[in-house]
């Protein structure tokens, strides 16, 4: 097994990568106290804007918007988040994708899902039905 050892993304020392993430565990720890201000902030001032939050509480706009697209973070109106969805480009308050593309591809998921049972229940019932057997392994 190989030890992942990366160079921080922030701040450029090196340490030994645990998860998907691209910081160290200090500066994790930093972004998460600025994500708990930022989350206080825009608690306090709800009607405010993508870029009042950015310059009152020092974080850059992207951060943010990444915080967005993480769905941590919600704006009450999609005017203030500057964030639009990646499928048709409607503004919105929080994720990736508006209400009605993840209703869409909820819907598709649901259809090739129906589309896909039939087919399993016909071979199971041609074989007998789903069966667990012992392979003689030493």
């Amino acid at each position: 097994m190989a030890i992942d050892v990366i160079n921080c993304k922030r701040c450029g020392k090196l340490f030994q990568r645990v998860t998907s993430k691209k910081l160290c565990p200090e500066c994790l720890r930093e972004l998460e106290e600025k994500f708990n201000e930022v989350k206080g902030y825009i608690r306090e001032h709800p009607d405010t804007t993508i870029m009042e939050v950015s310059t009152e509480n020092d974080v850059s706009v992207e951060q943010i918007k990444q915080w967005i697209r993480e769905e941590r973070l919600e704006f009450t109106n999609s005017e203030g988040a500057d964030i639009y969805c990646i499928s048709c480009g409607e503004a919105i308050t929080t994720g990736k994708y508006c209400d009605k593309c993840k209703d869409k591809m909820a819907h598709s998921f649901n259809e090739l899902y129906r589309k896909e049972t039939p087919v399993r229940e016909k071979e199971q019932r041609k074989e007998g039905g789903a069966k667990m057997r012992y392979l003689g392994r030493e």
